[in-house]
């Protein structure tokens, strides 16, 4: 297996995001990080929100340009969601940006077992974290007259069952939903609602939870992908952010941009040749 690029940010034109203001939620490491280092590269000012306190902070402070700015948030508090969106319009005075990222994996117990304490754990950070974001950021989007993009991570298991825990599929699920629905509503105010839906990515988070390194989940990842030759990075997933982000898309909303490699919609039925 050919090691793919974690960044082909180098042969994208840069400033494809220039002056906007984003707020990026679980921005301290993995996909978020990936993100927020990537939309301040393309010229935003950003502010990355998350509960890893030192992480973000670090965060910030590796990139030069001073354009990062670090918030604590816990989504399942929402008044701490509405209190990051007016932390972003103090500093800012706009936000033209939400990527809704913060997310867990929730319980691995089979149905029998289900912990729901658990599970309601699980939905109050991949489902009701994501609506409380999505309500402040579009409140201030519709009364500032902005022409916003608001994008989810949602997952390869919001379209197809087998590829995460339960409560985790369930929320991701829900979440598709949510999207498409919202949409319908802020496409009068000229505002953009999408998501992107990844294959298993070798995050910090991911790793932790499996107790493993980052390779052994990438290899296992590129053992089952139908696109061969590449190895999916959190950076691919930034990309597919950034492309939802920038004006590239103004022309689509209540999309879901599935970043799998084609797993979820080639059935290997047939040996091969």
């Amino acid at each position: 297996m050919t090691q793919g690029k974690g960044n082909n940010s180098s042969l994208m034109p840069k400033g494809r995001l220039e002056g906007k203001v984003a707020l990026v939620t679980g921005g301290a490491s993995g996909i978020g990080e990936a993100t927020v280092r990537l939309f301040a590269e393309h010229g935003a000012f950003v502010v990355a929100a998350d509960i890893q306190d030192a992480l973000g902070h670090q965060l910030a402070a590796s990139i030069p340009s001073n354009s990062v700015t670090y918030h604590h948030c816990d989504v399942t508090d929402e008044s701490q969601v509405e209190e990051t969106i007016n932390f972003t319009l103090q500093k800012h005075k706009t936000l033209d940006i939400l990527f809704s990222n913060a997310g867990t994996l929730g319980p691995f117990s089979g149905i029998l077992d289900l912990n729901l304490h658990e599970f309601d754990t699980t939905m109050a950070v991949n489902l009701r974290g994501m609506v409380a974001t999505i309500k402040h950021a579009a409140r201030t989007m519709v009364e500032n007259n902005v022409r916003g993009s608001i994008i989810c991570t949602a997952s390869l298991a919001a379209s197809m069952g087998g590829s995460g825990p339960h409560a985790y599929t369930m929320s991701k699920h829900a979440l598709l939903g949510l999207v498409r629905s919202v949409c319908s509503e802020l496409g009068a105010h000229g505002i953009r609602v999408n998501c992107v839906s990844p294959a298993a990515v070798a995050t910090p988070l991911v790793c932790s939870l499996f107790k493993v390194k980052p390779h052994q989940v990438e290899d296992v990842a590129s053992s089952k992908a139908n696109l061969k030759g590449v190895v999916l990075k959190a950076n691919h997933v930034a990309e597919a952010a950034l492309f939802l982000a920038s004006d590239e898309s103004v022309y689509i909303s209540g999309h879901n941009l599935v970043v799998d490699g084609g797993i979820s919609v080639v059935n290997k039925i047939f040996p091969k040749e």
